[in-house]
Parts: structure tokens; sequence; C-alpha cells
């Protein structure tokens, strides 16, 4: 596999999308379905496979091809009775059968805040944005999203090198796109119309019309852009986390959503032109998470990764509960959502100047002294309604005579979207709206010129109650005013999915996210259309204590995987943790997957490899990942893990020593308690028992093993559990 530390440039990025829809339901009736046949080969019995099976179904319906995948995936998505499906699946060739999942997106200052924000111990050398953007020039992200803007000025190649000879794409022309808006830094677009989209006359174009991908590719690799602001909000400099990368795109996404079939089409041609990093900010809900053979990105993931390319993909944004966390196969890397130092305030003042901070972005100025009416919406219930929709601001529920000329505090108990809320206050000609809501904290919505802002929970107790002992309340609420170098950050996102996964156990990496950035008003390009791995993490915020949710709890391995990602110390781990091939061949063992089946999907199965004697999913605790999760943790009986280390410090002598931090009722005993590298490239494996001193445990456990000397902290955090 191939590592790059440039991979981290995608960490801001990630916004999740949701699956809402199928062109069939679990088999049952005719659609659209994916016919996954493990990895494409040259030639061999996979190729001929394919081709005799593709043959088949094209004689019985000439319009029955959606896309053929022969790069890196073997196999084709077709219109398909269910009958068909059936049969196919029969194949021996076929790992899997399913109707094509269709997803949809959830919708200046982050790269300076992950590199002085947090406790970072190893220095940047040399230290400046143009040697960092240099070390990016043949480095090519792939963004598989919803287009890009190119005229965006992000995305120009002034002072370029030459395309990588790497680069093998092409710049698809469409009716809004040519290949001159292709460059030096746009090197490639390509675009994928999902198996409705060309019936409801959608364009088949890599042109941007959402903003999503545009905002996606500069915040990985713009370049800089001076005097950037939203609407003066923020000024500064705009900049990628890798300014000198180059960016291929794949438009997956239409207005009709993100099909699956699109999806690996992407990380077929992806894998085919030479891409060195893949990003992609979608994944499936929590209630919808399939099995690794039927997610369309786990499988594009899992061959992109076996042709050396890095797959970098959102957690998701089902948070803050717990077992939400999706893209959670061990060959991804999976990235949580965190506050950056900045927030977007937007005050409420009431009674007698007393101020209650609000967060939103809004260019209102209604006065700044607390003059105008103020009603809670559950007074304002229109006859017949219901209680719980007005004091919520749902549509027909409210009386206009009441909300007329006032400012309205709406609540939020479920999660409507709160420019709803807005349009109805709005439409009523209320003034102005207040939501309590501890929902979006970190998370600035822009409600434009209505005066609109959102506080929390425990602040909206005061204005109530001021509200409730005053025969005539008052309020106003402020336009919006950045704060630079807030305080805590990061936070976790509130909206952040949170482990455990539900599909894959004892490996922790599957289990929360691999690691946190900032995800949460990050600003960066939009489009101009109005319609290897390592522990380089931060457990400490900006204030030198422990990160923490948006609620203000503790963060654990579950809300952040190991920590806030360090751009310096990425450059310079001084130990990693290599997972190789046979580890993902082994874990699709203990998973539960037959050598037969196994030899199907991967074409790197080494002669002679079979499944270890015993194959169960407890086992995947041993795989090599910098991090350590054991379930089923019972009884009072040990449980032996071994990690593997490898030195990329350079040559010479270096002695890590030990330390463990160990919940109470939990022993953690490791052997060496040293490790001492004499070359580059040098690998050292030690062994942890896990005993429990308790039975049941009462919890999950928390805790970490970090090798240290005078310049590296390597640090692997474990998780421990009867469950």
């Amino acid at each position: 596999m191939k590592y790059s530390a440039l991979c981290y440039a995608l960490f801001l990025i990630l916004f999740d999308v949701f699956l809402v829809e199928s062109g069939a339901d679990e088999g049952e009736k005719d659609g659209v379905y994916i016919v996954y046949m493990g990895a494409a080969t040259a030639n061999g019995s996979s190729k001929n496979e394919h081709a005799q099976l593709l043959s088949s179904v094209l004689k019985r319906r000439k319009n029955a091809l959606v896309h053929s995948y022969e790069h890196g995936i073997s196999g084709f998505t077709a219109r398909l009775s269910a009958a068909e499906a059936q049969s196919i699946a029969k194949n021996p060739g076929v790992v899997s059968v399913f109707p094509d999942p269709v997803y949809r997106l959830h919708t200046t200052r982050s790269w300076d805040f992950l590199k002085y924000g947090t406790d970072v111990k190893i220095d940047l050398s040399p230290n400046s944005d143009s040697n960092l953007s240099s070390r990016g020039y043949d480095v090519i992200i792939g963004i598989l999203d919803t287009g890009i803007w190119p005229e965006s000025k992000s995305f120009s190649d002034k002072d370029m090198d030459p395309i990588p000879s790497s680069w093998k794409g092409t710049c698809v022309e469409a009716r809004d796109f040519n290949s001159s808006n292709c460059n030096r830094k746009i090197i490639g677009a390509r675009s994928y119309n999902g198996p409705d989209d060309d019936d409801d006359g959608l364009v088949n174009t890599p042109r941007d019309m959402n903003g999503h991908g545009t905002h996606v590719a500069s915040t990985a690799a713009g370049i800089k852009v001076p005097g950037a602001s939203y609407h003066g909000l923020a000024s500064g400099t705009a900049k990628g986390g890798s300014l000198g990368s180059r960016i291929a795109v794949y438009r997956i996404c239409t207005p009709n959503g993100c099909a699956g079939s699109s999806i690996l089409a992407a990380f077929s041609d992806a894998i085919k032109d030479g891409v060195d990093i893949l990003s992609l900010s979608l994944g499936s809900p929590a209630s919808r998470i399939s099995d690794f053979k039927e997610d369309p990105i786990a499988i594009g993931a899992f061959h992109a990764v076996e042709n050396g390319i890095t797959v970098v993909c959102s957690a998701g944004n089902d948070g803050p509960s717990e077992k939400t966390v999706s893209n959670g196969a061990p060959w991804i890397l999976t990235v949580a959502a965190t506050t950056i130092d900045r927030r977007f305030e937007s005050n409420v003042v009431f009674d007698k100047n007393k101020v209650i901070k609000g967060e939103a972005i809004n260019f209102a100025n209604i006065g700044k002294s607390p003059v105008h009416p103020l009603i809670y919406a559950k007074s304002a219930k229109k006859a017949g309604a219901d209680e719980r929709d007005a004091r919520n601001c749902y549509p027909d529920s409210m009386d206009g005579k009441k909300i007329k000329g006032k400012i309205v505090i709406c609540d939020n108990d479920e999660d409507i979207n709160s420019y709803y809320k807005m349009n109805e206050v709005r439409s009523l000609e209320g003034i102005g709206a207040v939501l309590v809501s501890d929902k979006t904290n970190g998370d600035a919505s822009d409600f434009d010129d209505f005066p609109m802002t959102v506080i929390r929970l425990k602040d909206a107790v005061e204005i109530l109650a001021y509200l409730n002992s005053t025969k005539n309340p008052v309020a106003t609420i402020l336009p919006t005013t950045v704060v630079s170098q807030y305080k805590p950050a990061p936070a976790i996102a509130y909206f952040s999915s949170r482990g455990p996964s539900s599909i894959s156990r004892n490996i922790l990496k599957a289990k929360p996210p691999d690691i946190a950035a900032p995800g949460s008003n990050i600003l960066a390009a939009w489009t101009a259309y109005d319609g290897e791995v390592t522990d380089e993490a931060s457990q400490i915020n900006n204030m030198k204590a422990p990160i923490t949710t948006e609620l203000g709890a503790i963060a654990t391995a579950y809300d952040y995987g190991a920590g806030e990602i360090s751009t310096n110390g990425a450059l310079q781990p001084g130990l990693v943790y290599e997972t190789t091939a046979i580890d993902y061949l082994n874990f699709l063992c203990y998973h539960g997957y037959s050598i037969s089946t196994i030899k199907v999907i991967s074409k790197d199965v080494p002669a002679g490899f079979a499944c270890p004697k015993g194959s169960e999913v407890n086992m995947i605790s041993n795989i090599n990942y910098p991090s350590i999760a054991v379930f089923n943790l019972t009884g009072k009986h040990s449980r032996n893990i071994t990690r593997t280390l490898t030195n990329v410090a350079g040559d010479g002598t270096t002695t890590y020593s030990l330390t463990i931090e160990a919940p109470i009722g939990l022993t953690v005993t490791v052997r060496p308690t040293s490790l001492q590298f004499t070359k580059n490239g040098q690998r050292l494996s030690y062994h942890i028992i896990f005993t429990p001193t308790v039975s049941p445990l009462q919890k999950d456990m928390f805790g970490s093993i970090t090798w240290t000397t005078k310049k590296f902290n390597v640090r692997t955090p474990f998780v421990t559990s009867s469950r």
C-alpha cells in the first residue's frame, strides 16, 4: 500500500451523505442491481466469467447495462429482474448481487489551527507553507463528490509544474464543461449519471451545481486565495491542506443522489487513472449499514487500497449517539469532525441588556437594544394544533396574529431542519427567531438576512424564566460577529458519528473513527451557481485540557478515534504500524468469509494462503492497527494481543520507553517494557495482556499504551468491553 502524509490534507472536508433508497428491496423486486465479482485481473477466469455473465444479460435485454467495472474491480451494474439477480448470485465467480443503493449529501483558518492550535511536540522542518506545498506536487487527490467549479481562484495552476507522468486520466467534455477547464491543478474530470438521471434529463457533466464538491476539493488542495471571506466574515487567506497537490474530479452525485453504481465506476476509473489518494465525504447512515461485500464504498476502497491508493472517508453525521459510525472497513481511513477555534456568534440581548451567546450566521440588523416583543412559540399555539408542534415552530401550528412583529423562541425536540422553522416564523411576519438546541453546537447555520440564532438548552432556562416573569418581555438579536482563537477547541462536533460500529468489532479502527479533524464551519471555495497509518494525533485542546464533546463531556476514542490530527507530527512519526495485505485477508477470514470467496475478492492472495485455524471475530483484535479493541472480555480471563512497530526515524540506536494508562478494573501488562531500534525500517513486536480485575466490566474501558523518546510520542489507544 502506498502511504503519504499528504492524505491528511483531506481531513477537513468530511461531510456525510445518507442512504435513502435503493433500486430494489432486498432482491425481492425488479430493479438495478450491482453484480460484484471481486478483483479484476488482466486475464484469467475472472475476466472470462465477467464477459460471459455480461453477455448473457445483454442477450436478454439490450439496454440492461448501466456500468461495467474492469479496472481493479470486476463486475457490472444492470437492470435485472429479481429472478435474474438470484440466478446470477449463484454463479461461483460472483461474490454478491445487491440492489444499487442511492446516497444523498448532507450538507480559512483550519490548517493554521491544526498547525499551531494543539500541543504538538514535533516541529515541522523546514517550517513553511511553500515547502509543504512543494512536497505535494506529484500527489494526485481524487475527489468523489458533486463535481467542481473550475473557475474558482482556488484552482489556478499558476507556477505549477507539468502534470505528473503517472497520470493516465482524462478531462471529459460536456455541454457546460470543456477540456480547457482542466489545467495543471485540476488535471482530470469525469462524471457519472445514475441509472435514472438520463431519463430525468440531467446533464452528465463534471461541473458542480451543488457546491459541496468544490468546497471539498478546495479544502483539500486549493491554492492560497488572499482576501477570502464569507460576505465579510472570517476574512483572511483561504488555502487547502496540500497546496501543491493535483485534483482529479469524479462527479458521482446529482440532484437525484449518489448512486452506488456510479461510486464503483469512479473507483474503477480512479484506479486506472493513477490517483494517489481518494476522498469520499459520503456513507450510509447507522440504520442502513451493509456488510462489506454489499457496500459500494467498502468494495471500491478495498480494490483501491489493493492498488496502492489511500482512501479517506467521513465517519458520518449521525452523532452524537453511539454505534452510528459509517465507513468502518479497516482498509478505509475514517475521520470524525471537530470544531476549530473560530465561532460565528449572534447573541440575544434581553431584559435590561442581559446577553445570551448564540451561534449562527445572520446579516440582519434590528438594533442593539432589546425593544422587540418576545414570545415562546408554545404560547402562540393555533387552535386545534398540537402543543409539541407549536413550540417546535412546525408549519401550520402557530397563530400568525400572535407571532406578527415578535421574536419567537422555538424548541428543537426533533432534528427538523432549522430553515423550515425560520421560514414558518418569517411567513407569519415574525421579526426574528431564537432556536433552542444543542444539536448544532459548533456548526453555525446561515440564516442570511433573517434575524435568527441558536442558543444552548442550559442558556434557554434564563430567557424563558424572564419571559414567564415579565408582562412585556423584549429582546433583540445581534448580527453575527467572528470570535477568533475561541476556547476550548477543538471539540467533537455534535453531529459527528460515534463508535462502536455495528458491523466489525474487536478493531478500534472500525469502531469509532480512526482520527478527528476540523469538519465544522470550514470556509472554502463554492460554486458560482445560485441554485500507512501512524498515530500522530492530539487528545489535548488549546486550553491544555482533554478534548471534549460539544456538550462539554470529555471525549473518548468512540468520539475521536486516536485524537485530533497533527499535520506536523504526521511527517515525522518516528514509528508506524504497517498494516499489510495479509492483515486485510486475515480480517476477511475473521469476519466469516470463506477462503474461496477471499480468493475471488483479492488479486493478491499469496500461494498457499489459508485462513488461520479457528478464525473468529475476536481474532480481529490482532490485526496490526495503531489502536486496539478487545470485546467479549468476560470473567477474569486474559486476552493476549500483539502489535508490530516499524522504525521510520532513520538509522542509529533509539530506545523507546513505555507508559501505560489503564482504567481501574483492568490490568494491562506489556512485554517488553522498552524497544530498541538500531536501523531505519527495523520492525519490533510487543505483546499486551489485558486482564479484568472485575467481572463483568461495568462499562467500556478506555486507555492507552505510549512508546516515548525525547523526540517522539507514539500513542496507541485501546478499548475493552465485556459486550
